[in-house]
């Protein structure tokens, strides 16, 4: 694959994201998310590094999600 036809690719999955979440559905989905994902809590837990590794996998698909809706791309 090009790097051209590689930076369209990414291009249309931006515009996928900002698409999909732009709906109230998707904004409500969002917000759920948000809050089930710790966006605005700390995912440390002093006490299993296991249970920390795993918080913040769900929280960087948010910030991932979050990211591609408000880039500026397109």
């Amino acid at each position: 694959m090009t790097q051209q036809n590689n930076n369209k690719e990414i291009l249309k999955l931006i515009k996928d994201y900002k698409i999909c979440f732009g709906t109230d559905a998707g904004k409500n989905i969002l917000s759920d998310l948000s809050k089930r994902c710790h966006e605005f809590v700390t995912t440390h837990d002093k006490a299993n590094s296991h249970e920390s590794a795993f918080l913040e996998g769900q929280r960087s698909v948010l910030v991932f999600i979050k990211n591609m809706i408000n880039n500026k791309k397109e």
